[in-house]
């Protein structure tokens, strides 16, 4: 067998992104998965613009357009069903050039993704194995990670030794394990949910947002995922279990205050969650690194669990095959973490804050929600911060420069805009760095950068752009969007750690 560069242990969306990223690069990838096809119950329902301009740059932009459905925003209802308040969107597409809120059923993201995945050359899948052992150090005395798997049905053992691992294996990880890493409580008290998932050929007459019901006893959440199917949550009470609702009769009384006709409901899936809120104090060991459920879990409030996962895809793919083609050091793989586990953390710890406003504090807090929330829909300021979508900034690391300012771009997402070309900044770069300049840098800067594969835009192409980089000379933008630096063009060239090597291949036009 030809050892690849990476295996990618895990074909969910985290697995998948990453090995599609890597494959768009030329790296050649291994994933393996114990499952041949997609996981067919529903699980995640809802996608931000941020993870769908990721979505966009793995090539399934209009595959996603196709399945999903743009969220109309964030209604806030009293135990007994009265709206407290309600949050609209209003903006069809944010800076990401897509909606802010995204609705799908998880099996048909995860079929484009497969589907794109089986496009690439440099990808092997191998389903229907079971991954027995990930070690950080190859026997052979490689220095090698090493990954062995076997075939149930006909007991054949496989041993690999590949440069990187990816363990996108979930909750459960043995990656992890492997690692010696554990994860970590961030002081949420696990809480046992009810998830149901109906399809209907009817249309409901329900507005079209997701509906919460701020409920100390028992909250619950109603959104529409796509035109037949439907999802609810309940928070389970001492002694519920999933089996008690395994019928629509069974079902009738927590459905009962959306609609008390179920006759045409069909049950896709009724199944029992613990939601947790927890971060591995470790994400890696060598060339092993753990991504997505692996390496932290976070309840559903904010909608972030599963783009979480497609985030350390783009984070770490494009640092590792810069590193395989040589154009970054190895050493800038300490990034990762670095910049991940900060920013996984500020989202775990903000869905915990928002599930205690919503659904905490007793009745005592059911009553205060009542006579507070009616109020804070009319605060603009607060009203546009419900809706908004943008995660924090990355933190410093060897990839991003220091913030002279507070409002400093390195660390943030630059812009994605339509440029003169009539195509979105995404689409122009490629799967490359860019440099966004004011004023051209001249000849012998330009050949400088070229030889270490840094793409140039104008910023005078779009307005946007341009107030964009206010007073700056340059900035500096890493393949995943990310702002690396600001500065001049000397000095992107004396401090940027790209290397002249060869060019990363370019994504999905």
């Amino acid at each position: 067998m030809v050892q690849p560069d990476v295996v990618v242990i895990g074909a969910g969306p985290t697995g998948t992104s990453a090995a599609i990223l890597l494959g768009q690069a030329g790296v050649r990838t291994l994933v393996l998965d114990k499952r041949f096809d997609v996981y067919a119950q529903p699980r995640a329902v809802h996608l931000d613009d941020e993870v769908y301009r990721i979505l966009a740059t793995l090539g399934v932009a209009e595959r996603f357009a196709a399945l999903s459905r743009p969220g109309a925003g964030l209604r806030l209802l009293s135990p007994r069903h009265r709206t407290l308040a309600q949050f609209d969107r209003t903006d069809p597409q944010t800076s990401n050039g897509y909606p802010q809120a995204n609705m799908f059923d998880q099996p048909d993201l995860e079929a484009a993704l497969r589907t794109r995945m089986h496009e690439l050359e440099p990808v092997t899948f191998r389903g229907g194995v079971e991954v027995t052992a990930v070690r950080a150090e190859a026997s052979d005395g490689s220095g090698r990670p090493e990954v062995e798997f076997s075939d149930p049905g006909t007991g054949e053992r496989h041993v690999v030794r590949p440069r990187f691992v990816f363990g996108c294996d979930g909750a459960n990880s043995r990656t992890r394990a492997a690692i010696g890493a554990t994860m970590r409580d961030l002081g949420f008290r696990p809480q046992r949910w009810l998830v149901v998932d109906i399809a209907t050929p009817r249309d409901l007459g329900h507005w079209d947002g997701v509906h919460q019901v701020c409920d100390s006893r028992r909250a619950a959440t109603y959104m529409r995922i796509g035109h037949t199917r439907h999802r609810w949550e309940f928070q389970l009470l001492d002694g519920e279990r999933a089996a008690d609702y395994q019928t629509l009769d069974a079902l009738a009384p927590l459905l009962a205050p959306w609609d008390t006709d179920t006759r045409d409901f069909a049950v896709l899936r009724v199944a029992e969650y613990t939601f947790r809120a927890q971060l591995a104090d470790r994400w890696r060991t060598g060339g092993v690194f753990i991504l997505g459920d692996a390496a932290h879990l976070t309840p559903p409030f904010i909608g972030q669990g599963l783009g979480a996962g497609i985030r350390d895809a783009a984070n770490l793919s494009w640092k590792v095959a810069a590193v395989v083609h040589g154009t970054l050091p190895p050493g800038v793989l300490d990034s990762y973490e670095a910049e991940r586990r900060p920013h996984a953390r500020a989202l775990v710890r903000l869905a915990v804050v928002v599930g205690r406003c919503m659904t905490g504090g007793g009745r005592a807090g059911d009553r205060l929600r009542e006579v507070v929330l009616p109020w804070v829909v009319h605060l603009p300021g607060l009203r546009r911060k419900v809706l908004d979508s943008t995660t924090p900034a990355l933190r410093r690391s060897v990839l991003i420069g220091r913030r002279r300012f507070r409002r400093g771009p390195a660390g943030q997402l630059c812009p994605n805009v339509t440029l003169g070309s009539g195509d979105r900044f995404d689409a122009i770069c490629g799967w490359g760095p860019t440099l966004v300049v004011r004023v051209p840098p001249g000849p012998a800067d330009a050949e400088r950068l070229a030889a270490l594969g840094i793409a140039v835009v104008r910023a005078a192409e779009s307005p946007e752009l341009l107030a964009w980089l206010g007073r700056r000379p340059a900035v500096l933008v890493r393949p995943d969007r990310t702002v690396l630096m600001a500065g001049t063009v000397a000095d992107v060239l004396r401090r940027a750690p790209f290397r002249p090597a060869a060019v990363l291949a370019p994504g999905p036009a």
